[in-house]
């Protein structure tokens, strides 16, 4: 079960070991506290961060469903490279929804509303400041200006996905 994490895991490091570790976790062999841990660990690195994001928003396992306060206060300690990915990801699954929804892959667009949620409940409970900054640029970005033009731009997303994001992006401050 032990699944060493290198000093600066590349991100195809860093999904193998957080996929190792989620599915040590839901079959109850590793605690919140341990994975915790973990998790804080990897995710202070870029690719670190990045592996395991794509692992756990992706996955079936409820991790992000439920995320232990533990795991929740590593991922607060991780500051802002966490609360960037975390927008990005908001932003991309938002997206990638619609794309999915207009050429009719349901399952798509379920797996990509699924990770828009998750990003959803996951920046509510990183810290507040730094979130709604990372977020007010976010929302510039796809009202057309500020450096995330150039972000959403990169990934040609039209007027449609711009507009969803925008709500996705409101969404995160609802109750």
């Amino acid at each position: 079960m032990s699944v060493s994490t290198p000093a600066t895991p590349t991100f195809p490091q860093a999904m193998e070991i957080a996929a190792a570790w989620l599915g040590h976790w839901q079959n109850g062999e590793l605690s919140d506290e341990v994975l915790a841990d973990r998790v804080g660990e990897l995710v202070s690195s870029l690719d670190g961060a990045r592996g395991f994001f794509v692992v756990a928003l992706t996955s079936d396992a409820p991790l992000m469903d439920r995320l232990p306060e533990c795991l929740v206060l590593s991922l607060r300690q991780a500051g802002e490279g966490v609360v960037d990915l975390s927008a990005r990801n908001l932003a991309m699954s938002t997206a990638m929804a619609l794309h999915h929804q207009r050429g009719g892959d349901e399952g798509q667009r379920a797996g990509s509303e699924r990770v828009a949620r998750r990003c959803t409940e996951l920046l509510r409970l990183l810290e507040p400041t730094a979130v709604k900054q990372r977020l007010e640029r976010l929302l510039a970005g796809a009202e057309g200006s500020g450096e995330d033009v150039a972000f959403l731009d990169r990934w040609g997303y039209d007027e449609a996905q711009r507009t969803a994001i925008r709500e996705a992006v409101l969404g995160v401050a609802d109750d």
